[in-house]
C-alpha cells in the first residue's frame, strides 16, 4: 500500500512502462512476425503494388517512431532507479568513495580522471599480496605510501645491523 507521501505515477509513465514490457514480450514478437508474414502473403493479392508496400513501410515507421519515445521513458526511469540503488550502496559502505555518489553529473573528462584513479588503484592492488588490502583510492594511496616507508625503514635497520 502506498503512503500518502508517495506520488502516483503519471498516466504516461504507467502507459510507457506497460507498453515497454509488452513490446519486449514473446507475444509481441510473434504478433509482429505474423503481421509481416500476412503482409508478405497478401503481396500477390494486391499485385505487389506501391500501396501494398506503403502499408508496411508507413505502419512500421509510425510504430518505431512512437516506440522510441515510450521505451526511452521507461529506460530513463529504470536507469534512475538503478542509479539510486547504486548510490545507496556507495553511500552506505564506509570504505567506498562518496565522491562517486553523484558521478553521473560529472563531465566525461572528469569521469576519465576518476577512471585513471581506479586504474592506479588496480596497479597498487597488484603490488599488494591481497587485493583486499585497499578499499578506496585515497586509502590505497595512503596505505601504499605507508608500506613504502615501512619497507624503507626495514631496509635501513637491516643495513645498520650489518
Amino acid at each position: 500500500m502506498k503512503s500518502k507521501k508517495q506520488k502516483k505515477s503519471s498516466a504516461f509513465e504507467k502507459f510507457a512502462t506497460h507498453v515497454s514490457k509488452a513490446a519486449g514480450s514473446t507475444t509481441a514478437f510473434i504478433g509482429a512476425f505474423l503481421i509481416v508474414v500476412v503482409w508478405a502473403i497478401s503481396g500477390p493479392v494486391f499485385d505487389y503494388s506501391e500501396t501494398w508496400q506503403l502499408v508496411i513501410n508507413t505502419g512500421t515507421t509510425i510504430i518505431t517512431f512512437l516506440m522510441v519515445f515510450l521505451i526511452q521513458k521507461a529506460q530513463n526511469k529504470d536507469s534512475l532507479a538503478i542509479q539510486l540503488k547504486l548510490n545507496e550502496l556507495v553511500a552506505s559502505n564506509e570504505y567506498s568513495s562518496n565522491s562517486l555518489v553523484d558521478i553521473e553529473s560529472m563531465t566525461e573528462e572528469e569521469m576519465i580522471i576518476v577512471q585513471k584513479y581506479y586504474h592506479r588503484l588496480s596497479e597498487l592492488a597488484k603490488k599488494d599480496e591481497s587485493i583486499r588490502n585497499s578499499h578506496s583510492i585515497a586509502e590505497a594511496q595512503d596505505q601504499h605510501e605507508r608500506k613504502d616507508k615501512n619497507r624503507t625503514k626495514s631496509r635501513t635497520r637491516n643495513i645498520t645491523k650489518k
